[in-house]
């Protein structure tokens, strides 16, 4: 076994985000909805952004949001009504065994990165955290739009959950947007 061998394997786990759909959205009645890496991609640049505007570090912002549930590999998306049923194995404890294997720079910066997410205490854990949420509420917004009734209460947690001014201007923009808004502004009339 090479040294990479538990880097590759760290690799080919982390693909199975890819795979695993954010299991909420199925209370809510979305028939696919998107994945757990379609999440943490958009929740990455959404914590770039809210850094940017806070004052921390975007790039930090964003690692954070990448790694942030990499312990779903294992246990899953569990939806926040689950979370009064079981009792899942703390994130940490989680990365430890998914990079035990791995180069210890890897593991160490791996796990630090969980572990800053999960406490929420430096300002770019704290932007990262208010990115997940503002991520879902985004989410929300867009499933409303393509005729899910029933994502209000996403919605609502999303908005009380988040800690910074940016991203509860970002929130009220949102709502207030029209999801394709974007690309309508792009088109021009036939001539």
């Amino acid at each position: 076994m090479t040294e990479l061998a538990g880097a590759a394997g760290y690799l080919l786990e982390a693909g199975m985000l890819k795979r695993a759909r954010r299991s909420g959205w199925w209370i809510a009645g979305v028939r696919d909805p998107e994945s757990i890496a379609e999440h943490s991609w958009r929740a990455a640049v959404t914590g770039m952004v809210i850094a940017s505007l806070e004052g921390a570090d975007p790039a930090r912002t964003a690692l954070l949001c990448v790694l942030h549930d990499t312990p779903e590999t294992r246990i899953g998306d569990i939806p926040r009504i689950g979370h009064d049923y079981l009792t899942a194995v703390d994130a940490l404890d989680v990365v430890a065994d998914q990079t035990a294997e791995c180069p210890p720079r890897m593991s160490e910066a791996i796990r630090d990165a969980v572990a800053e997410f999960e406490a929420g205490e430096t300002p770019e854990a704290i932007c990262a955290n208010d990115a997940d949420k503002l991520e879902c509420l985004v989410q929300a917004v867009e499933y409303r739009q393509q005729g899910v009734a029933t994502v209000q209460p996403w919605i609502d947690s999303g908005l009380a959950a988040l800690r910074t001014d940016t991203a509860r201007s970002l929130a009220r923009e949102v709502l207030e947007k029209e999801p394709l808004a974007w690309e309508l502004v792009r088109r021009k009339p036939d001539s």
